[in-house]
């Protein structure tokens, strides 16, 4: 029995595609705290419209935590249309998996971010990246882990990328996300945002060599302080794409200050979790029980 003011005991389901640190750590610390637990591989998983959730037990809460965007995407839809609590929804995770929906919904909630351009055709793209002067950073509109994400120097490695995004087969290559170069520390600033408070920030420093500072890139952590103004921008952009478990990423603008660059549906916390005081994987799995009510 749970006693007065505790979550009740919940059955939560953790589902992924690939099986890494955080999903590991989710699933121990829920039989830990006293749930009940299952991880379930989203590659096994088959839907109908017609036989609902005959052939699966999704518990009373779901932990969506797909590696691959579109996967986790629209199985989070066909488990909402099964009734199925999950975090995050499908709102959330269609704003947070997409760089330009979740830069027009930060923009829209009055967030800091860098000036962000949006073009759809390449020529257009070209005539952006002149006028603000390079550099520029070139961004695809869906991705992880830093990848396709470049520094753009001058006109001709602009016209190389435009070239090259033009013959990818991918439709998404062809709208261009181009965002100002934010002059910053060699460093950003992760933050873990569950519900509606910061969990814990660190500071993630580029690894030699590397100019982005993604931890699965070899950057290190570092705790960072978490300040007022610091949580009132997180807590604000996390309710500006809908809340859940979710990982706001934010740069020192040596001008403008604090800027939120993105925020991750499905946040990877390893790094956090080694250097930061509180115990990330309970806090989410709390906020999950309390959901699960």
């Amino acid at each position: 029995m749970a006693k007065t003011g505790e979550n009740k005991l919940s059955d939560i389901c953790i589902v992924y595609d690939r099986v890494r640190w955080e999903e590991k750590e989710l699933y121990e610390k829920a039989i830990k705290l006293g749930h009940k637990s299952k991880m379930i591989d989203a590659k096994t998983l088959a839907i109908s419209t017609h036989n609902g959730t005959a052939y699966y037990d999704f518990g009373n809460i779901v932990l969506q935590r797909c590696v691959s965007h579109y996967r986790g995407l629209y199985l989070t839809a066909c488990l909402e249309f099964l009734d199925s609590k999950v975090i995050n929804t499908y709102s959330t995770a269609e704003i947070c998996g997409n760089k330009l929906l979740t830069s027009l919904y930060l923009s829209k909630n009055k967030i800091p971010t860098p000036r962000t351009h949006f073009a759809f055709g390449p020529e257009v793209a070209g005539d952006i990246a002149d006028k603000l002067g390079y550099p520029v950073v070139l961004k695809p509109i869906v991705g992880s882990w830093g990848r396709m994400v470049v520094p753009v120097k001058d006109k001709d490695v602009m016209e190389s990328m435009i070239e090259m995004r033009e013959e990818m087969p991918n439709p998404l290559s062809k709208i261009y996300y181009i965002q100002d170069y934010v002059n910053r520390p060699p460093r950003d600033i992760r933050t873990i945002v569950v519900g509606d408070r910061i969990v814990t920030a660190i500071y993630r420093y580029s690894a030699e060599g590397e100019w982005r500072t993604n931890i699965a890139r070899g950057g290190k952590a570092e705790l960072c302080p978490i300040t007022k103004e610091l949580e009132d921008i997180c807590i604000g952009a996390s309710k500006a794409v809908g809340e859940g478990i979710l990982g706001v990423d934010l740069m020192e603008d040596e001008k403008e200050g604090l800027v939120v660059h993105e925020v991750n549906n499905t946040v990877e916390f390893k790094g956090a979790a080694s250097v930061s005081e509180k115990d990330i994987a309970a806090e989410i799995i709390n906020y999950a029980a309390k959901m699960a009510e």
